[in-house]
């Protein structure tokens, strides 16, 4: 081995905003050489990503259709054009110095591509590069075939990577009829799922990445699965004007910002305990609990490197009659219109609980 190391995140389901801060923290920690290479392998809600060289009429829905299915729209300083991320997508970020000895772009690009390449290999599925088109393929412009099954786009700045690629795994291929992916009008998409079919393991793909990856840098591959555990309680009443959010101000000693109540799990504590316990530990309310189906990582506060969470989410309907009584860790506590709430919330995945809790996706509630 060539004395580097590439370690490992496998971070499960993150915001596309949470996941741009995440790689911002790693990139920082890269360069003051906190940490090796990094390569950070998720999932993101549904996403439109927009890089450098997009073109608008390339988004085939309209806002309001996007809107209507969930989807977002982000620009970024990447590399290429209109990409989608969504559930059944592998998403790769590496976090790599090329310093001093693989300062070259375009060598940078093609080790993006044949770890997938590599890692589609090991599925059985043959697959590799088309000249004018970027990303990996399966079959031939030539055949008349040509099918996209990984797309890429990378930023480097002074040496250090982000950004990477998008693996479809088991992704629901109708939703890039959204787009024009990458901007090719001549040829389809495809994913691993369709190529063999039958769905296929998540984390099987994400080790053959991982090893691919690894062989490609010539580096000695770690995994890195520690996470700090935590819980969030959207608490939800009805409002004269709708739904209602209460959130709580953390004290200045604990950031002073604004959330719904969170907290860590114990060790060995199952999620819904820990919820019970901090809703009654942060508001003084016993109250029954739902489950919002919905777990998502990201980093807290501004360390180098990042500190990395996993959180899981539930909410609480809280009754007309009962108030809330902030604990020590909080000064304030207010009831705010959804839209209000969203403005005040430092986290994307914040956010995504409480349009989970207060428009019912995933609980049948509040529709």
């Amino acid at each position: 081995m060539s004395g580097r190391t590439l370690t490992v995140y496998r971070l499960g389901r993150v915001e596309y905003e949470d996941g741009l801060r995440l790689q911002a923290l790693f990139a920082r920690a890269r360069k003051e050489r906190t940490v090796g290479d990094v390569l950070l392998l998720l999932e993101h809600p549904p996403v439109l990503t927009l890089g450098r060289g997009a073109r608008r009429t390339d988004v085939l829905a309209s806002p309001e259709a996007l809107e209507a299915r969930g989807v977002e729209v982000h620009e970024t300083d990447r590399g290429g054009e209109v990409t989608y991320h969504g559930p059944g997508q592998l998403v790769g970020y590496p976090i790599l110095d090329l310093a001093p000895d693989r300062k070259d772009v375009r060598r940078h690009v093609r080790s993006v591509e044949e770890g997938m390449i590599r890692a589609l290999a090991e599925q059985g599925i043959e697959a590799g590069r088309i000249g004018k088109w970027p990303g990996v393929w399966v079959g031939s412009e030539a055949s008349g075939d040509a099918r996209k099954i990984g797309a890429v786009g990378v930023h480097i700045a002074r040496w250090i990577t982000t950004h990477g690629f998008a693996l479809n795994v088991n992704a629901a291929l109708e939703d890039f009829q959204l787009i024009v992916p990458c901007g090719i009008r001549e040829a389809g998409v495809t994913s691993i799922e369709r190529e063999l079919g039958h769905p296929v393991d998540g984390a099987r793909v994400e080790e053959s990445l991982a090893r691919a990856f690894g062989s490609i840098l010539e580096a000695d591959l770690r995994f890195d699965d520690a996470r700090v555990e935590t819980i969030s309680v959207t608490a939800v009443r009805r409002g004269a004007a709708g739904p209602e959010v209460l959130l709580l101000r953390r004290i200045p000693e604990r950031g002073g910002f604004w959330q719904p109540v969170t907290g860590r799990r114990l060790p060995g504590e199952p999620a819904e305990a820990a919820a019970a316990r901090e809703l009654e530990e942060e508001t003084g309310a016993r109250l029954p609990l739902r489950s919002l189906s919905y777990r998502h990582s990201f980093a807290f506060g501004e360390a180098v490197p990042p500190v990395l969470v996993e959180e899981e989410a539930f909410a609480v309907d809280w009754p007309a009659n009962l108030d809330a009584r902030p604990g020590p860790e909080h000064d304030r506590a207010e009831w705010l219109s959804v839209a209000e709430a969203l403005e005040r919330l430092p986290f994307a995945g914040l956010a995504r609980a409480v349009r989970r809790a207060t428009t019912g996706e995933g609980s049948g509630h509040w529709r």
